[in-house]
């Protein structure tokens, strides 16, 4: 007694957290739980019925009864508490009656479908929200189930496509990525075009995204007049990266044409590796780097000059690769020098699609562009909430 009295004091947070789960959810503590719940809907049910035919009783005789009782079924309920068996849920003959508690066929309660939910964008695939739900409550769910439940998610997408945007970002960051979808003619791939947003106080958003057939001018122009006609006009805006891509550079002439640019280095650097030797390439592109790490705009030419000149007649494709876009790779040097590590690459999107990758990674691909949508919604969206506790640090209005 004396040991346990000792223990209670000894152990951890979290080990008594985990005690107290185990007893609720697993022993007696659950089981009378569960009981009391099923005890509580059928009396429920049996006043809902009695309320909604008309009638005191089962055998009342009134004029203004609507139905007749007709006996009881049985079923089964997962709830917030776990699954609730043989329930006993009563009936009418003709029908009149329907439970307010739960709709007719439905096997789970609105807290476990909103579980279902939250579970899903907390960044877990539809696989592996079975297993953390039967964790939980008891009760396991289906891939198939839980694709149907996400299908909830549908007007808040929509929404927030539709949102209204505040013109309160200083950098904007532009890239897509590439999944794959199931179409009538067969499996084909679908570029999400997105725009990752950093406020003048460092808050990161996941503004938005959308789907289109390739990366061109078109998509590219319409993805971003959406974004100027709901209130992002770029007033405050100070740069914007992105990769290479022609249909982007286009469409920014057209929507964003007096905003500063900043061409990605990580994508550059990749392209400059393609075009050196295998046995130059560590020592180049690490001399490469050096340029992009200069305390100023004067010494970052400074040292593109000096790597232009070592590297130039040995390798000269790869030397040109990068010298048509230096003056683009050294926009970054006109913003602060706290902010440049983020915005010099487009780097903290491609971590985003990362997370896009980790999720869909067990599937084949995508059933249609609904799916797309609520898997990327609920990455952005766990994303984005995370962020939303912490700013980047030097970020501040003075800067």
């Amino acid at each position: 007694m004396v040991k346990a009295y000792r223990d209670c004091f000894t152990t951890s947070v979290q080990d008594k957290l985990q005690w107290f789960k185990q007893a609720t959810w697993d022993g007696e503590l659950g089981r009378q739980a569960r009981l009391a719940l099923k005890e509580l809907l059928e009396n429920s049910l049996v006043q809902e019925i009695e309320l909604q035919i008309g009638g005191l009783s089962p055998y009342q005789r009134d004029e203004h009864r609507l139905d007749q009782r007709n006996g009881y079924y049985i079923r089964q309920l997962d709830t917030e508490r776990g699954c609730i068996a043989d329930l006993r849920v009563p009936r009418s003959r003709n029908g009149v009656y329907q439970p307010e508690v739960f709709r007719r066929y439905q096997r789970r309660s609105g807290a476990v479908d909103e579980a279902i939910l939250r579970i899903f964008c907390g960044g877990n695939s539809t696989r592996h929200v079975g297993e953390v739900l039967e964790l939980l409550v008891g009760a396991s769910v289906s891939a198939t189930t839980v694709s149907q439940v996400t299908k909830a998610l549908d007007p808040y997408v929509r929404a927030y496509h539709r949102r209204p945007l505040e013109d309160r970002y200083q950098y904007l960051l532009l890239d897509g990525i590439a999944l794959r979808s199931k179409g009538a003619g067969g499996r084909k791939h679908v570029l999400v075009l997105t725009a990752y947003g950093i406020t003048r106080d460092g808050y990161r958003e996941l503004i938005d995204f959308c789907q289109a057939d390739s990366e061109g001018e078109a998509p590219w122009t319409r993805f971003l007049q959406s974004l100027y006609q709901r209130g992002l006009v770029g007033d405050n805006l100070r740069l914007v990266t992105t990769d290479g891509a022609a249909g982007l550079i286009a469409a920014l002439d057209m929507v964003f044409p007096l905003v500063p640019r900043q061409r990605c280095w990580v994508h550059k650097l990749r392209n400059v590796a393609g075009k050196l030797r295998k046995v130059n390439q560590k020592e180049c592109l690490k001399q490469a780097k050096q340029i992009y790490l200069a305390a100023n705009r004067l010494q970052a030419t400074s040292r593109f000059r000096a790597w232009q000149e070592r590297w130039g007649t040995v390798e000269p494709k790869a030397v040109t690769c990068l010298a048509e876009d230096i003056d683009a790779l050294l926009t970054v040097f006109d913003v602060p020098a706290a902010h440049r590590i983020v915005v010099r690459t487009t780097n903290p999107i491609e971590r985003c699609f990362r997370e896009v990758r980790r999720r869909t990674r067990p599937m084949t691909c995508f059933n249609n562009a609904g799916s797309i949508d609520r898997i990327m919604f609920a990455v952005f969206m766990h994303q984005t909430a995370n962020w939303s506790k912490h700013p980047i640090r030097h970020f501040t209005q003075k800067t």
